[in-house]
């Protein structure tokens, strides 16, 4: 399935195109973007894909809903979610299907290949396969019965870590989250550079002050969860956070907006 918000007509068509090719039943679900892209997706509709239009914007994670209950009509057991953005390579799907097993809430690639460079993942081995303890959720595969065990995809987070809480959702219940060796997912994160700050290479993301706020309150959200489950990858979670907080308020474009709207984001108000 594809959410998608003032969709590039052209890369919107590839993406669908490609995943028609892999053979797989698509579901677009479009949160209420402008009548002006009516044209892009009614070009989807005519491909014969199922074209969800929400009147009302609500971010991603009722997107990803509506592909789980896509999932279930068509008896699937796995869901594929793919952003707008993202650049799947031939065969990608059956490089991740090796990886999943009765127990495994969610399957990803390895790598994501960003214009910024290569990232990765922290690992280890455990039943038998590559583990993580969260993941993107584009260009994953989830279970569509442990999903639905766990509750679903978190709407009231709206767009900024719905993946994290989903993850953490599995992995509360024990499932696995799991990474197929080998894969790699070309994937931009926001307009991501990589800076030198004292030696260290870091990523700065450049997402927009209205996103810093939803990612330091919907993080924050997760904490003490995150903390109960597991403590290390919490620290590691608040740590990248903060990180990415600092570079937006130092080294990125509208620096007074963004450092703002991080200290908005420790208000508590709606997660929204």
């Amino acid at each position: 399935m594809v959410p998608t918000y003032r969709p590039d007509p052209a890369a919107l068509l590839a993406l669908v195109t490609a995943l028609q090719h892999e053979g797989l039943p698509v579901i677009v679900t479009d949160d209420a973007s402008p009548a002006t892209f009516d044209p892009a997706l009614q070009a989807i509709m005519d491909l014969g894909v199922t074209v969800v239009r929400h009147d009302r914007n609500a971010g991603i994670a009722r997107g990803l809903n509506d592909g789980l209950a896509f999932a279930e009509q068509h008896g699937s057991t796995w869901l594929l979610t793919v952003d707008q953005d993202t650049v799947l390579p031939p065969g990608y799907v059956a490089g991740l299907l090796p990886s999943a097993g009765a127990n495994v809430g969610v399957v990803a690639a390895e790598h994501i290949a960003d214009a910024s460079g290569q990232i990765s993942y922290p690992t280890r081995v455990r039943d038998g396969h590559l583990t993580t303890e969260e993941v993107i959720q584009t260009g994953s595969l989830w279970s569509v019965a442990l999903m639905r065990e766990a509750g679903g995809f978190d709407e009231s987070l709206g767009i900024d870590a719905v993946d994290a809480a989903a993850c953490l959702r599995l992995r509360e219940r024990r499932h696995l989250v799991v990474l197929a060796p080998g894969t790699t997912l070309e994937h931009r994160l926001g307009t991501a550079r990589q800076v030198r700050v004292l030696g260290r290479t870091l990523l700065a993301t450049g997402h927009s002050p209205h996103r810093r706020t939803t990612m330091v309150r919907n993080r924050l959200h997760l904490a003490p969860a995150e903390f109960r489950q597991s403590p290390l990858h919490a620290f590691r979670t608040l740590r990248r956070l903060a990180v990415n907080v600092a570079l937006g308020a130092l080294v990125e474009e509208d620096r007074l907006a963004k450092a703002g709207a991080a200290l908005r984001g420790l208000r508590p108000s709606s997660r929204r």
